[in-house]
């Protein structure tokens, strides 16, 4: 049988749009059908436009995925004083910090929450909502640049 959940009574979270998920730290925003279509309408573009403009090639070596741009300095192609698509943000971006790595240790949500001025703080996330945002990660479908 398996072990409870650290987070099976709910945890805090309450975004404060400090930005630590957005930006100084390289990393990638892959993108699924649904994240694309989503901002590239929010944006009046095509989707091949947005691709062109906002979106990169990233090769995993078991997988090509496409992830949005980062600025120089490592911050998202859309930070400006706050995310500048946050209706239409990816999916990775609606889930965080519910993300496997994170809610898959309290140690590893302790670690996050170092960094996360949101984590331990606000709105209680019941274990449903949780449970959601993991699965709708597990079943979105990422991207390869090359469909």
């Amino acid at each position: 049988m398996k072990d409870t959940p650290f987070w099976a009574e709910g945890v805090r979270f309450e975004c404060t749009s400090c930005g630590h998920c957005c930006r100084h730290e390289p990393g990638y925003v892959f993108l699924s059908q649904n994240d694309l279509t989503r901002l590239a309408q929010g944006m009046g573009m095509k989707e091949k436009d947005f691709i062109s403009k906002h979106c990169r090639r990233v090769d995993l070596g078991v997988a090509v995925r496409l992830s949005l741009l980062e600025k120089s300095n490592n911050d998202c192609i859309f930070w400006d004083e706050g995310c500048t698509v946050y209706e239409h943000r990816p999916l990775q971006c609606r889930t965080y910090p519910f993300w496997p790595a994170i809610m898959d240790s309290q140690e590893a949500w302790d670690e996050e929450s170092k960094e996360c001025p949101g984590m331990n703080h606000g709105a209680l996330r019941s274990k449903k909502e949780i449970h959601d945002a993991l699965s709708a990660r597990e079943g979105d479908v990422l991207l390869s640049p090359d469909r």
